[in-house]
C-alpha cells in the first residue's frame, strides 16, 4: 500500500449551515486548505491540533489510537468537520493529533465520498465522476 498527498478543504460544518441559511456571510465560514495524506490502511480522519483551533469545531471526547509502530495513546475527538475534495464533500468526526502538519485521510472518508485510491499513479479519483455510488445489500 502506498501513501500520497492531495490538497483538501476542511470547513466548520456548523458555519457552512449558517451561511446556507443566510445567517452569516459565506466569507465568515471558517475554512482551511491542507495537505491530506491518503492512507487506506487508516480508518479515520486525523487533523492537526492547530487546524482544529482555526476551525473551532466541537470537541466530543477521547478515543484510543494505535500507531503503525505499535505505540498506543489517547487522543481527543472532534465533530462537524466538512471535508471537500474533487467536487464532493461530507461531514466527519476526526481524531486530533497535536504533532501532525497534514491531515490523514482514512478509509471512512474514502468510502463515504466514494473515492478510489490509485497508488500506482498516486491519485485519488471519484469512482463515478457524476455521482457517489453507495454499496448496499
Amino acid at each position: 500500500m502506498g501513501r500520497f498527498s492531495v490538497d483538501i478543504d476542511l470547513s466548520n460544518h456548523e458555519d457552512v449551515v449558517l451561511a446556507r441559511a443566510g445567517k452569516i456571510a459565506p466569507d465568515q465560514v471558517r475554512r482551511v486548505r491542507i495537505r491530506g495524506v491518503v492512507d487506506s490502511g487508516a480508518a479515520r480522519l486525523v487533523v492537526p491540533e492547530d487546524v482544529i483551533r482555526r476551525l473551532g469545531v466541537p470537541r466530543i471526547g477521547n478515543t484510543g489510537v494505535r500507531y503503525a509502530d505499535g505505540r498506543v495513546a489517547e487522543r481527543e475527538m472532534v465533530s462537524d468537520i466538512e471535508l471537500s475534495y474533487a467536487g464532493r464533500s461530507g461531514t466527519f468526526s476526526a481524531i486530533v493529533e497535536p504533532a501532525r502538519d497534514s491531515a490523514l485521510i482514512g478509509a471512512i472518508v474514502l468510502e463515504d465520498l466514494d473515492l478510489i485510491v490509485d497508488c500506482t499513479r498516486q491519485r485519488l479519483e471519484p469512482r463515478d465522476p457524476k455521482r457517489i455510488i453507495s454499496e448496499i445489500e
